[in-house]
């Protein structure tokens, strides 16, 4: 599980439009780690434990832009309970979570009613990027603008960033890491919570990746002080707003 150091979204650029994702997972840990994410990638972000709670969640108590739904629960799963949403007539978009990453399960959630089909361990950025399409197509988001902090500018539809008009050349992990950082800008994103939404929240490899690769990126967009990416000692690291 990710630690417990855990603070607001601060963006560079922000937008009035405020989504509600709903999150149905019966997993602490899991559950900590989606949330998290769902924060983090600037939602506004509900947890149902079980089916029960979700269907009540999602059909009286309010209803949420886009749910993201474990598919093995301890009452209902979540093929029922997408299917009761969708009986009830309810067409809030639903996205599976599941382990089992059969094509069976696939179809069977497509079938009933469902929009995405997510297998674990999936990376946070994955979520959030099936998140954002999702709420795309239904017209719930308006279409990603590019992402600007100081003098970089990252755009995510061409996939390049800029520093000063200059084309600036990243690795794929290059540059989910620096949107994760632009996107929490003044944060203090902790190497846990970088892990968790770069790599995966199931990442069991060497945690030092973190500072191997914000050392790469920092060659590349620090090339003139002042430095852009500050080191929270025994914390992590931040992107600085201005």
């Amino acid at each position: 599980m990710s630690g417990s150091y855990a603070i607001p979204r601060i963006a560079c650029q922000t937008s009035a439009v405020v989504i509600e994702i709903l999150s149905v997972e019966d997993d602490d840990n899991l559950a900590y780690v989606i949330m998290t994410t769902l924060r983090l990638g600037g939602f506004s972000a509900t947890r149902a434990k079980n089916g029960k709670e979700a269907l009540r969640l999602a059909l009286d108590d309010g209803k949420p832009d886009l749910i993201v739904l474990d598919v093995m629960l301890p009452d209902l799963n979540g093929f029922e309970v997408c299917q009761r949403l969708r009986e009830a007539g309810s067409a809030i978009p639903v996205i599976f979570l599941t382990a089992a990453d059969s094509v069976g399960d696939k179809v069977r959630g497509l079938v009933i009613g469902g929009d995405d089909y997510l297998a674990k361990p999936f990376s946070g950025e994955e979520l959030i990027a099936r998140i954002r399409a999702k709420l795309r197509r239904v017209g719930k988001t308006p279409a990603n603008q590019p992402m600007r902090c100081n003098d970089l500018t990252l755009d995510d539809e061409s996939h390049t960033v800029t520093k000063n008009g200059e084309l600036i050349e990243l690795s794929p992990t290059e540059f989910r890491l620096l949107r994760f950082l632009m996107s929490n800008a003044g944060t203090v994103l902790s190497r846990w919570q970088i892990l968790d939404h770069v790599w995966s929240y199931s990442y069991e490899g060497d945690p030092t990746i973190v500072e191997s690769f914000v050392s790469q990126l920092r060659k590349k967009i620090d090339t003139s002080p002042p430095s852009m990416i500050r080191t929270v000692r025994s914390i992590g690291y931040r992107l600085e707003r201005e």
